[in-house]
């Protein structure tokens, strides 16, 4: 090779005696923009893949978050609590004005109340978004009592490993759900009752939302030799069951077609339950309708929901809302079927709604309409939606707001509408 002008050539020798000289360091410079063209190219090929998989950049190269580290003092905090917890039913609790029977869950319509003019107060009349504390209630509760417990064993087994929190899991679940004399009938038929007015409605399915979070512990605990195996199949069966009459039922069929966060929350459940008993046309029929309907029909271009804001309470169903939808894309999402990043040609899609509505859970000095008429200061609390859109979509800002607020809220309404309690029993 000959030098360009001014060129000399320069021999060095390495302690092993290599030689290389300055004529080859020139020829090696020669290829320097190639070589970073290719690390270029590389790059940008590591950002499409993580983009067709859901994730940004950041996500998919940082480490997995450590929710059993952040966690794992209130985990284990509420798991000693739970050990201590006798068995929870419904018939221990009699409601009076139930057409159904013991085993079957009742309650009455959260706004409706008795009528001041009429002697019985009957039939009862609405107010929207003010719950009548004189409502039956206890089976509620019960649900929301076996569901922490429950919750809570299950996370305290995943962090530790330690069976006996399997075991007393076990006792609580088969005692609600499986004894003959005990159990839940898988159906909601009396839910939501309206004394004077019908003796259940299809709305009444969302007040078994905390259900949701028992075939995510039961799977926690798949592993543990001190839950049987039969116990994982019986309760199998009775998820299929409830799963079964949602889809088949007039209150079931009901409830999938409210126009409103009803059907979200309806569509939840069953997204669960048919993920828990393998249903797959089930599960399909899920994921179209948060294409077709949640995303197309009931979010506006903004992200936001109309029928949420148009209430009395439109900070707490936004909120409610949200957490639901995108629970829906962390139970429904699929490598094939990713509905974290599906979008509609306008642009509309589970980012949209999260970053609607992030603003207002940072600073709810910001909301635009008026203040809730109940449990507005119990808001925001440390809403799923934050923790699963941080991981889906590797934004910061998502994931340290959801750890600076708080984890066990105290207001019981608040309580009463998130669904979820452990999520490191959430990540997949």
């Amino acid at each position: 090779m000959t030098n360009p002008p001014g060129f000399c050539t320069v021999t060095w020798f390495t302690k092993r005696g290599a030689m290389f000289t300055s004529e080859n360091l020139h020829v090696a410079f020669k290829y320097v923009p190639l070589i970073v063209l290719v690390v270029i190219i590389l790059l940008l090929a590591t950002i499409l893949i993580c983009k067709t998989r859901g994730a940004a950049l950041s996500s998919c190269c940082k480490p997995a978050l450590n929710v059993a580290a952040i966690d794992r003092e209130r985990i284990l905090k509420a798991a000693a609590v739970a050990l201590k917890q006798a068995p929870v039913t419904i018939t221990a609790f009699s409601a009076k004005l139930s057409q159904g029977g013991p085993n079957d869950f009742y309650s009455n319509g959260d706004y409706w109340w008795p009528d001041p003019a009429k002697p019985d107060g009957q039939p009862y009349i609405r107010r929207d978004g003010e719950s009548n504390p004189g409502n039956f209630s206890q089976h509620r509760m019960a649900v929301k009592a076996v569901r922490d417990s429950v919750a809570a064993l299950a996370a305290a087994y995943k962090v530790t490993g330690d069976d006996r929190y399997a075991v007393k899991a076990e006792e609580l679940l088969r005692v609600f759900f499986l004894d003959e004399k005990t159990r839940m009938n898988p159906n909601l038929n009396f839910a939501q009752a309206i004394p004077g007015v019908s003796p259940g409605r299809g709305i009444g399915i969302i007040d078994a939302l905390h259900l949701i979070e028992i075939p995510a512990a039961v799977r926690a605990m798949g592993k543990s030799k001190a839950f049987p195996a039969e116990t994982g199949t019986d309760l199998r069966q009775w998820f299929r069951d409830l799963a079964e009459w949602m889809t088949t039922s007039k209150n079931g069929i009901d409830e999938s077609r409210e126009k409103n966060n009803h059907a979200v929350a309806f569509y939840l459940q069953l997204a669960v339950y048919a993920d828990f008993t393998g249903d797959e046309a089930k599960l399909a029929l899920c994921r179209q309708q948060f294409k077709e309907v949640f995303v197309s029909k009931q979010m506006a271009p903004d992200g936001g929901f109309p029928l949420e804001l148009a209430r009395t309470k439109p900070y707490a169903y936004s909120i409610f809302q949200l957490d639901n939808m995108t629970l829906l894309c962390q139970v429904l999402s699929t490598e094939a079927d990713n509905l974290w990043t599906f979008e509609l040609p306008d642009g509309r899609g589970i980012r949209t709604a999260v970053a609607y509505l992030f603003p207002f859970l940072a600073d709810k000095s910001k909301w635009p309409l008026k203040p809730d008429v109940q449990a507005w200061d119990g808001w925001p609390a440390r809403q799923p939606a934050l923790l699963f859109a941080s991981l889906a979509f590797g934004e910061e800002k998502y994931l340290d707001l959801w750890q600076k607020l708080p984890a066990d809220p105290a207001d019981p309404e608040v309580q009463r509408n998130i669904a979820v309690t452990q999520p490191i029993l959430w990540l997949k």
